[in-house]
């Protein structure tokens, strides 16, 4: 049996594996390194390319990234779901959210990587 949802998620990382995840200004510094770019240049791209794939999404046009992947939007139908601490039940509407799936050369070399 899974744990309870509201457990934090470092609890589902084995010990000894080191996480590290890249902030916005990290990949910002890293893309200016990449395309040879200043970094208020990589900045301004990394904002454009968000802002135009949110806009994108909002409007339900998925956006496609040829071997890299798709951002897009999936529907989630409205559900009864429990409070765990008081036992009642809550109806959750139905919602659109955003999805990405990742491209076959992405998933590649993700798999090349682990291994």
């Amino acid at each position: 049996m899974p744990p309870p949802l509201y457990w934090p998620l470092n609890s589902y990382i084995p010990k000894g594996v080191n996480v590290k995840s890249v902030n916005k200004a990290e990949l910002v510094e890293l893309l200016a390194k990449e395309a040879k770019l200043s970094k208020k240049d990589a900045r301004a791209a990394l904002d454009g390319v968000v802002t135009v794939i949110t806009k994108s999404l909002s409007k339900n046009t998925p956006v496609i990234i040829t071997g890299f992947g798709k951002f897009e939007t999936r529907k989630r139908k409205a559900t009864t779901r429990m409070n765990p601490q008081t036992g009642q039940r809550i109806k959750t509407p139905a919602k659109t959210v955003p999805a990405f799936k990742a491209g076959k050369n992405l998933k590649e070399i993700v798999s090349k990587k682990k291994k």
